[in-house]
């Protein structure tokens, strides 16, 4: 965490914090907005044209969800970056998990939903949370810490009911649905070990550089300033769209 935040003294690296920014923000602009946590075409076409029990497929879907899903990724990012204790990682991923999983099932097998835009804009905001928590904004600002174990927790619920929502846009066959639901989480499951076992071994390096605390107070603007983008992006659709 962060003691300076609110000291009043210029970033540490201002500079470098703008141009990171920037190219972040770019490079979302540029990404098809079906990989934030939806489903691409192609798998949308394969799930409403399949029927029965398809393990090893619905596997295949939660992994490649979960490792293209850059607000899953951002989210979890966040989430891990000042763990240090492999314990610890894996209590939170599986929190995480354990909402995700809760709110897809319940939310297609009982047929519940709300504006897409609506949970992805809660979804953009757990990013701007995770960051601020790891600037240690929270007691600074609002005088509070908000419990982080719950916090991980509930934004795994909503993050699994914004795919619950779209999901039930499909036109799904309810022969196996209950397996393959299943085994998708299995994938997601994979796929977030795959994904966090990546960014866990390359922070690795990062942590033994001496600058690494002025490095990680610019990285979380910069996860801060996306996850208002993603805000934006959501709202300005709620509200643009017929």
């Amino acid at each position: 965490m962060f003691s300076d935040l609110s000291a009043g003294r210029p970033l540490p690296a201002g500079r470098y914090t703008l141009l990171i920014i920037l190219a972040c923000m770019l490079l979302l602009s540029s990404i098809d907005a079906a990989f934030a946590h939806g489903v691409a075409t192609g798998d949308k076409g394969y799930i409403q044209e399949s029927s029965g029990v398809l393990i090893i497929p619905f596997i295949y879907l939660g992994a490649k969800h979960m490792v293209t899903g850059y607000d899953h990724l951002l989210f979890l990012f966040g989430v891990i970056f000042f763990l240090y204790r492999l314990k610890d990682v894996g209590l939170y991923v599986t929190l995480f998990a354990m909402g995700h999983s809760v709110t897809l099932l319940l939310g297609v097998l009982t047929n519940i939903s709300v504006s897409a835009y609506v949970v992805d804009a809660i979804i953009g905001f757990s990013v701007v949370y995770k960051a601020l928590d790891n600037l240690g904004a929270f007691p600074r600002w609002f005088g509070f810490q908000p419990n982080t174990k719950a916090a991980t927790l509930l934004f795994g619920l909503m993050h699994g009911f914004g795919l619950a929502t779209k999901i039930q846009d499909f036109d799904i066959s309810p022969d196996g649905l209950l397996i393959n639901l299943i085994a998708f989480n299995v994938g997601v499951e994979i796929g977030q070990i795959l994904a966090l076992s990546a960014i866990l071994i390359l922070m690795g390096f990062w942590r033994r550089n001496r600058n690494f605390m002025r490095h990680a107070y610019t990285a979380n603007v910069a996860m801060m300033s996306l996850g208002f983008l993603l805000m934006g992006y959501q709202i300005s659709g709620l509200i643009l769209t017929p």
